[in-house]
């Protein structure tokens, strides 16, 4: 019996030397990790360090614009954002009537592609007017340079639902251009009463590029968060 049981522990013994390194046993408490676990934790790590760099960089040099603070106080239009959307809204109501200026922010990239001038950076809009049964009108519009008009009109849309006004398939309407200048100029007047100016026009410009930033900053806190995970 002892005979047996001493070849029985050698055998195992054996086992044990010849078995697969992923099944060999280890010191208690030795936690052996791939290469390719600590070469990836090594790039995250320095992936983070330069993304808290240019992070510390960037809050340090916002500041935000002075006119998306003046015109809240003082407009009757409320701003509606979320934070992660690049979409934002102002809303106002008139009598039985909704008031919706949407827009987005404004990439810095996208304005140098397409030559846009230093100064200013051109900002996409439309103008949206609806009734509680859906029917509406909508102007789509640009900012643009300058003190008396900032904005050009592009198309004028008209709808008698919002199912037709979000269907990708409704008409958009005449290119403004195209119009009687006289039918131009009291669409142009309508615009201007229910709160399109060149206040307006400012605050979409200062917003549009103040959001890029906040995001981007939003983007770099995030990045950096996965990184370090």
């Amino acid at each position: 019996m002892a005979v047996s049981a001493m070849r029985a522990i050698g055998a195992l013994r054996v086992a044990a030397t010849r078995a697969p390194s992923s099944l060999r046993l280890v010191r208690p408490g030795l936690v052996v990790r791939p290469a390719s676990v600590r070469m990836f934790s090594a790039g995250a790590s320095k992936v983070a360090k330069v993304l808290e760099s240019e992070l510390k960089h960037e809050e340090g040099q916002y500041e935000k614009p002075k006119e998306v603070q003046t015109f809240l106080k003082n407009s009757p239009f409320k701003l509606v954002e979320a934070e992660g959307d690049v979409n934002m809204v102002l809303e106002r109501q008139m009598g039985e009537k909704t008031v919706r200026i949407e827009f987005q922010l404004t990439s810095p990239m996208l304005a140098e592609e397409e030559g846009e001038e230093a100064d200013h950076e051109s900002t996409e809009l439309s103008i949206s007017v609806d009734s509680k049964d859906g029917a509406g009108i909508t102007f789509y519009c640009s900012t643009q340079a300058g003190e008396d008009h900032r904005y050009v009109i592009g198309n004028v849309k008209t709808y008698a639902s919002a199912e037709e006004k979000d269907s990708i398939v409704s008409y958009n309407g005449p290119d403004f251009e195209d119009l009687d200048e006289k039918l131009q100029e009291s669409l142009d007047e309508y615009l201007a009463e229910v709160g399109m100016s060149t206040e307006v026009c400012d605050f979409v410009d200062a917003m549009a590029s103040d959001k890029e930033q906040r995001e981007y900053v939003r983007w770099l806190k995030l990045t950096k968060k996965f990184m370090e995970s």
